[in-house]
């Protein structure tokens, strides 16, 4: 995979990240910066969710891009895997933040998905290098990003322990 690197001191930075007490210093990234330049929604809730929490990732999602706002989500299985392929079936910009580096897809079966977000001018973005294994202490440092990228976050479903409330209470 061909990454490109933006660094927290370079104009093409995510200004909504920089104010962030744990701002990344460098983010890999794959597309378009410009999807998530502006005001964004962050879409989250549970790997393992109900068909219901599924149609209404996606309900909300269609309304958001429709409305020209862009969908931030981690790229996860389930509900973030939902807002993503709504953004983009429904013509409107969606932002992966992965918990792994971007040469390490993660989940694998959304390998698909992650180029299809590219190829319709979204964003695949991380903090890692591009080799770096996922491990379970990245993804709560990936939510802070998601986080950090969005106006508001929706939190669709969720257990009480999860990322998905880790992001909430982040936001």
């Amino acid at each position: 995979v061909e990454a490109k690197i933006v660094l927290v001191t370079d104009d093409d930075f995510p200004q909504l990240l920089s104010p962030l007490p744990a701002c990344p210093s460098a983010l890999w990234f794959r597309g378009s910066l410009d999807a998530v330049s502006l005001a964004s929604v962050g879409v989250v809730g549970s790997r393992r969710c109900t068909q219901y929490g599924i149609e209404q990732a996606t309900s909300f999602s269609k309304e958001i891009v429709e409305a020209d706002i862009a969908v931030v989500s981690g790229g996860a299985r389930g509900i973030d895997a939902a807002s993503h392929r709504a953004a983009l079936k429904y013509g409107g910009l969606t932002g992966a933040v992965l918990g792994s580096g971007l040469n390490v897809v993660y989940p694998p079966e959304h390998l698909s998905l992650f180029d299809s977000i590219v190829e319709m001018g979204g964003v695949v973005m991380s903090e890692f290098p591009c080799h770096r294994l996922p491990r379970p202490s990245y993804f709560p440092r990936r939510n802070r990003i998601v986080s950090g990228l969005s106006s508001v976050v929706l939190v669709v479903e969720a257990a009480r322990r999860s990322g998905a409330l880790i992001t909430a209470r982040i936001a």
